[in-house]
């Protein structure tokens, strides 16, 4: 619902205006540089946009991380210097978007979603990546300072593994494959989580495990929202003909394709095992009911027939040869400890207790 009422910012603008739906407002809005080649490496935080022209006629790869979407005036002049649609950029401010790819030939748009694991709050943290892919460049836009792509400037920065030897669509694979790496991390959270869960469901089936599956079933629905599209954009940047993609690194989103099948198998057996797990719990509930309402329905049939004999002799009649009897009264009692027990040896033989 935080969704819809953030739409309607937009009513009646026409198509490509620039309105943030984010929740960030007063996060301010940094620009971070990194120039490389297979011969050196540069890194630098720009204060200025128009800095930002010289990376296209650069020879070099240049990565152009931008963290904060709400200076708008920003989000514009790179969208000017880089020739960026304007539905496009209104995309980019509307963090709430689909993982999709696009191709605008001169460029690829491609979206996803950058999922972390917060341990102190215990749940899923997750936060959209626009990207623009260019012939030597490569654009990041997030909304939120931090992500998984540490490990990818170290790698840049000293010269690990193959970076820095290729263009701007092995960065792209690489981030991407940081992100959708990280998807198994979230994973594994969730499988110990799950297993937790069953284990105490079968000990102590109370309203909290309810709860927290309720909130798991939340979890994977989001999860899965998050990875099958996903799938398709892999699919398009591995199909796609555009020569801003060699054909050397279409193998390489294969295998993050390959990973993403396995992420989407894993999020349905999990979404599998906590729906039984619901079943599990709503059966356990109704069998214990059931042992409830057993135990009181013998209770009640055992007391009718002394029920009955305490009202026949609890009737004022003046002719009842019993009542002037010396040993009535713990006859009576006797004749009602009788007829419990015998109660008691049927319902065991029928295997009714």
């Amino acid at each position: 619902m935080k969704l819809y009422r953030r739409r309607n910012k937009k009513t009646g603008l026409p198509p490509g205006t620039l309105v943030y739906l984010g929740d960030s407002i007063e996060q301010k809005t940094t620009i971070e540089l990194i120039d490389y080649n297979s011969e050196g490496y540069t890194k630098k935080t720009i204060q200025d946009v128009k800095e930002l022209e010289t990376c296209l006629n650069e020879k070099t790869v240049s990565w152009i991380n931008i963290n904060g979407l709400n200076d708008l005036a920003i989000i514009e002049e790179v969208g000017r210097i880089f020739n960026i649609h304007p539905l496009v950029l209104e995309d980019i401010v509307n963090p709430d978007q689909r993982p999709k790819f696009q191709d605008y030939e001169k460029y690829f748009y491609i979206v996803l979603k950058m999922l972390t694991y917060d341990e102190q709050q215990g749940e899923i943290q997750a936060e959209q990546v626009s990207m623009i892919l260019g012939s030597n460049y490569l654009i990041t836009f997030q909304e939120h300072e931090g992500d998984v792509f540490d490990i990818i400037r170290e790698r840049i920065q000293k010269n690990k593994g193959r970076v820095r030897k290729e263009l701007s669509d092995y960065l792209s694979y690489v981030l991407i494959d940081a992100i959708v790496d990280y998807y198994f991390t979230v994973m594994e959270w969730i499988a110990d989580e799950t297993e937790l869960m069953e284990s105490d469901l079968l000990e102590n089936p109370s309203s909290s495990i309810l709860k927290r599956i309720h909130d798991m079933r939340h979890q994977l629905i989001f999860l899965r929202k998050s990875v099958w599209p996903l799938r398709e954009s892999l699919a398009g940047l591995e199909r796609s003909e555009s020569e801003l993609i060699k054909d050397s690194t279409k193998v390489f989103f294969q295998d993050i394709y390959d990973h993403t099948i396995q992420i989407i198998d894993t999020v349905e057996n999990l979404r599998d095992i906590v729906t039984g797990m619901l079943d599990v719990y709503l059966s356990t509930v109704s069998n214990r009911m059931n042992e409830v309402m057993k135990v009181l329905t013998i209770i009640a049939t055992i007391f009718i027939p002394l029920t009955f004999i305490a009202g026949v002799y609890g009737m004022n009649f003046r002719v009842m040869p019993e009542l002037s009897w010396r040993y009535g009264y713990p006859a009576v009692l006797v004749l009602m400890l009788a007829v419990g027990i015998a109660m008691l040896i049927y319902f065991g033989r029928k295997k009714w207790l």
